[in-house]
């Protein structure tokens, strides 16, 4: 592989999923400020060369392009065989966590947090609804890793590098992690693998200007 940019901003969770993978998978690769907060994202330019959706990460390698983070963790992992399922039913389980992340892990903290910490909504019944259902899923991960090391048996694959997209942002949700005590140890097992490192450290943009 190279020629590996990913267009990105620190903030951003679903890009430090890919981010952390290249960083730990040892790939050169070059991060490409995306100003977010300035509509950078909604512009015309950046859906015409980019991404039509409107969104990152965007990897770009050798002229192609790719996004959604699941899809590039997936297609990195078979590439390099690096936090790869080893057979079809550990392939099987990656894919049902990734769609698990995306659809209600990763998806109802990312908003909550946005709403609070940048949009600066304040408490309401919509933080509050997303609040109960981020305890919904972390309680049902925090079960699940009561038996095992890793998502996916006793290693680390995409579907850890996937869900630890917004574990270690600082931003304050009213999550308490210490109600999830399963899920703070893999967090913790997760930050000490070799190659980690902190979204704010791996990607630009942070802190953000005034």
């Amino acid at each position: 592989m190279s020629n590996i940019k990913l267009h990105c901003f620190a903030q951003s969770g679903n890009a430090y999923k890919v981010a952390l993978f290249l960083e730990m998978a040892g790939l050169g690769w070059e991060p490409v400020p995306v100003d977010f907060f300035n509509k950078a994202t909604q512009g015309a330019e950046f859906r015409a060369k980019l991404n039509p959706l409107g969104e990152v990460p965007v990897m770009e390698r050798d002229g192609r392009l790719f996004t959604q983070s699941g899809a590039i963790l997936t297609r990195l992992a078979d590439e390099t065989g690096l936090f790869a399922g080893r057979d079809a039913d550990e392939r099987y389980e990656i894919l049902q966590w990734l769609l698990f992340d995306n659809h209600k892990f990763t998806s109802f903290y990312a908003t909550l947090r946005f709403l609070l910490a940048f949009a600066k909504t304040g408490e309401t019944p919509v933080t509050e609804n997303l609040r109960g259902r981020v305890k919904a899923a972390y309680k049902l991960v925090d079960a699940h890793l009561a038996t095992r090391s890793f998502m996916v048996g006793e290693r680390p694959t995409i579907a850890d590098l996937s869900m630890a997209g917004y574990v270690y942002y600082p931003e304050e949700t009213g999550v308490d992690w210490s109600a999830y005590p399963h899920l703070s140890a893999w967090r913790d097992r997760i930050a000490a693998l070799p190659g980690w490192k902190h979204p704010y450290d791996v990607m630009p943009g942070h802190p953000l200007s005034a």
